[in-house]
């Protein structure tokens, strides 16, 4: 999705940008804000996102840690699938994931998140966890594969409608 240019019309050369103040607080996933996770696109569609590994992501022999991977890939899912069925509360019912390659302490990874089925009541989603070449950042190997199964259509409380407007506003980047 296109920012906008000086007149204010989208633009294909503007990068989006998150509406002031969104972030501040209201992170779209409280876990990988801790990390150091950040979302660069949040669609119905598509959700991407990039980590540089650190050492709190690091397991002890300083590769990055397979339960930090499998939380990157539900996140990703659910926050995707909550765009995807409306706004409608999702909760993740299965996850299967696939380690392929390890990423080290410092590289930087790019996830993704795509549908692979979008139901009324369940959507199945696959996510591929890249390597990050430093040069060129364009995707070098795959480092996990996953899919995941989400149960959609449940109704939002309204002590969640925070969380849908600011995802909402991200969306629009």
């Amino acid at each position: 999705m296109a920012g906008k240019g000086q007149s204010g019309v989208p633009s294909a050369s503007s990068p989006p940008r998150p509406p002031p103040g969104f972030g501040e607080g209201v992170p779209p996933d409280n876990a990988l804000h801790a990390l150091g996770f950040e979302f660069t696109r949040i669609t119905g569609d598509e959700v991407l996102g990039r980590l540089t590994v650190t050492e709190i992501c690091c397991q002890p022999f300083k590769m990055l840690n397979g339960g930090v991977s499998a939380l990157i890939a539900e996140s990703a899912a659910s926050i995707g699938g909550f765009m995807a069925s409306g706004y409608k509360r999702v909760a993740g019912v299965q996850l299967s994931i696939n380690h392929l390659r390890p990423a080290r302490l410092g590289d930087r990874i790019e996830a993704k998140a795509s549908p692979i089925q979008v139901g009324r009541n369940i959507q199945v989603w696959e996510v591929q966890i890249w390597l990050m070449d430093p040069s060129t950042s364009e995707h070098k190997d795959v480092v996990s594969t996953a899919r995941v199964t989400i149960l959609t259509n449940m109704s939002t409380p309204e002590r969640m409608k925070s969380y849908e407007e600011g995802i909402n506003k991200y969306s629009k980047l």
